[in-house]
């Protein structure tokens, strides 16, 4: 009998959002395949104990570009559905002429060059008919910000959103969808406590969102409810 499970990747998948995205993935049947910094043990390691073999764990530093192509190399023979990229990191909120310029490249390694080059470099795992996603945020739209702050962080997501972009343009023949996703304000280390949505009524509607997108090539920038977000 042939095996007809679909298999997804998510980088970033230690805690919070990514974890929960590698649960969804195992609860909708699928193998996963999930990243994590480092040798240490996480959340991630302990779902994989309970997923009768269907994740496997996986370790990347996403900043260090030849970890980035040992993981291709050591994945070479797998056919990827999704790819889904994870990443963010925020240094607090301070106005941009006062950010020193080790937090600005910090910040912009980790939540825009990174997740890019691990797009360009593994997209060549991924099926024709299949989806590369990154985690975005509402937060990388210029038309939604009416209010400021958080300066850096917006910065590094329209950044991405802007690479993200680039990538689509330049690669306009394929027929991968392209994603990238808001999951909401949630709460997390990096949403807080006071954000509106838990990571379970969360994820539900990103996975929903990328599944219902499946087979739709170009770049979309969607929320955890399908909602366009603007640029």
């Amino acid at each position: 009998m042939t095996d007809t499970r679909k298999t997804a990747l998510i980088v970033g998948a230690s805690r919070t959002l990514g974890l929960g995205l590698a649960a969804e993935y195992l609860r909708r049947g699928w193998d996963v395949i999930g990243t994590v910094r480092g040798s240490r043990r996480t959340g991630l390691h302990d779902l994989a104990e309970t997923s009768d073999g269907r994740l496997t764990v996986e370790s990347l530093e996403m900043t260090e570009p030849e970890q980035i192509s040992a993981l291709r190399d050591r994945l070479g023979r797998r056919t990827l559905d999704l790819l889904f990229v994870n990443a963010a990191i925020t240094r607090g909120d301070l106005p941009i002429g006062e950010v020193p310029t080790e937090m600005f490249t910090e910040v912009m390694m980790v939540n825009a060059l990174s997740p890019m080059r691990v797009v360009e470099s593994l997209r060549p795992l991924v099926a024709p008919n299949g989806t590369i996603g990154v985690m975005s945020s509402s937060q990388g739209s210029i038309a939604l910000n009416t209010r400021g702050g958080q300066d850096l962080y917006r910065a590094s997501k329209s950044a991405l959103n802007q690479l993200m972009r680039c990538h689509a343009a330049r690669t306009a023949e394929d027929t991968r969808t392209l994603l990238l996703m808001d999951p909401g304000w949630v709460r997390t280390e990096l949403g807080g406590p006071d954000a509106e949505l838990s990571v379970e009524e969360s994820i539900p509607g990103v996975a929903e969102t990328i599944e219902r997108h499946r087979g739709k090539p170009g770049l979309h920038f969607l929320d955890h409810q399908g909602q366009v977000v603007p640029w």
